[in-house]
């Protein structure tokens, strides 16, 4: 492990939490047996580790019971964190202007707790075992933090489910904000075109089916799902970055060898969406399976033809199919372009932020200042969705 991430043990009253490398848990049952049930088990957080290099140093807590043995292992990562990438284009602006003269200005080393490609899950099936690991963790992190010199401890974007058990952080002087939410859409129809009848208003539907029809004068588009994209990676890989460079947000930046990986060691999980047009690779999504839910986590598009085309849509329109087909319940998305997926009838899943300094004086400043740098913050669609108030209201 990297000599900055190295802390000594930390002893709460019932158990202990160790800070170790990956190749510490090989043998360990927690890590074999870990996020079983979750489709970003622990097979992903080491992919994502040996593949998304850029910029995180990942580390892992184990936690031991009094007896001694390993229950539960907590990802985390550090990275230099700029704290204005989420706020709005007036305030990036003025952090622009400033930066030229102090470069480092709100730019903070963090450590954070969870995955660096989406979002975190404790490793616990119930409340009660999330809370212990909580109560674990809590009192010691900031020690751990100044030691592997992060200012910052962020638990990120941990599902509104868990707000229960991680309501000690808010007591011990975290501030919890919303991240950008997932969401997500039952499908509870025979077929896309019950859906389009029965799930969506007059309008929408209209809307819908002349974004189709511009597609039917068109070469047609060819759906190929597979769960290896090797053979296909270098094609198919510039149309994410095509869509990532277009983002406002970055945090994770996919590469070849991650997309390669899944398909290799998580074919059972992982499930690639290609589009072609005349054998040209036009768009292309990265899905994976849970239950009986189905998560569209990553897209590229061919820009040269995605307007025209009307190509996100068509992608969504063939997904859905496919779910539907395969008997999945549930259609849930990665954040960001929230406006199709309000006409869509999809509902926020709330995805939450906490946050607190290193040194607990300035977690005063803190509680008064995220509120006002937080992504949602200001974001007009978000507004408009049914179940907007639950990214901030208590579950």
């Amino acid at each position: 492990m990297h000599a900055e991430l190295s802390a000594p043990s930390i002893h709460p009253a019932n158990g202990s939490v160790h800070v170790v490398e990956r190749s510490a848990l090989a043998h360990t049952p927690a890590w074999r047996d870990g996020y079983a049930n979750r489709r970003k088990n622990l097979r992903f957080y080491q992919i994502v580790e040996e593949t998304l290099t850029q910029s995180f140093r990942h580390g892992y807590f184990v936690l031991r019971d009094a007896g001694g043995s390993d229950v539960a292992v907590q990802p985390f990562f550090k990275l230099d964190q700029d704290l204005l990438e989420g706020a709005s284009p007036v305030v990036r602006w003025i952090a622009r202007q400033i930066r030229r003269l102090i470069p480092r200005f709100m730019f903070m080393w963090t450590l954070m707790i969870g995955c660096a490609a989406g979002e975190g899950h404790l490793d616990a099936d119930g409340e009660e075992r999330a809370a212990w690991i909580v109560a674990s963790l809590e009192p010691e992190l900031a020690r751990c933090g100044r030691r592997m010199r992060a200012r910052l401890i962020v638990f990120k974007e941990f599902p509104a489910r868990y707000r229960p058990a991680m309501r000690s952080l808010v007591s011990a002087g975290y501030t919890r904000v919303p991240s950008f939410p997932m969401t997500r859409l039952k499908l509870d129809y025979a077929d896309f075109e019950e859906f389009l009848a029965k799930g969506l208003s007059k309008s929408a539907r209209r809307n819908y089916r002349r974004k189709f029809k511009a597609a039917d004068n068109a070469p047609p588009l060819d759906l190929t799902v597979v769960n290896d994209i090797t053979p296909f990676v270098d094609e198919a890989y510039p149309l994410y970055l095509a869509v990532f460079d277009r983002s406002r947000l970055h945090f994770e930046k996919l590469t070849k060898p991650f997309l390669c990986r899944l398909g290799a060691q998580m074919p059972d999980t992982v499930r690639f969406f290609i589009w072609r047009q005349q054998g040209k690779i036009v768009a292309f999504s990265l899905c994976m399976l849970e239950g009986d839910t189905l998560y569209d986590e990553y897209l590229g598009l061919d820009y040269s033809v995605a307007l025209d085309l009307h190509l996100y849509f068509l992608t969504l329109r063939d997904i859905l199919t496919w779910s539907i087909d395969h008997g999945y319940k549930w259609y849930c998305s990665s954040s960001l372009g929230y406006d199709p997926k309000l006409h869509l009838g999809c509902e926020l899943v709330p995805l939450d932020l906490y946050v607190t300094h290193t040194f607990k004086p300035v977690n005063f400043v803190l509680r008064h200042v995220l509120p006002l740098l937080e992504p949602t913050h200001g974001d007009k669609t978000l507004k408009k969705f049914r179940n907007f108030h639950a990214l901030r209201d208590d579950a």
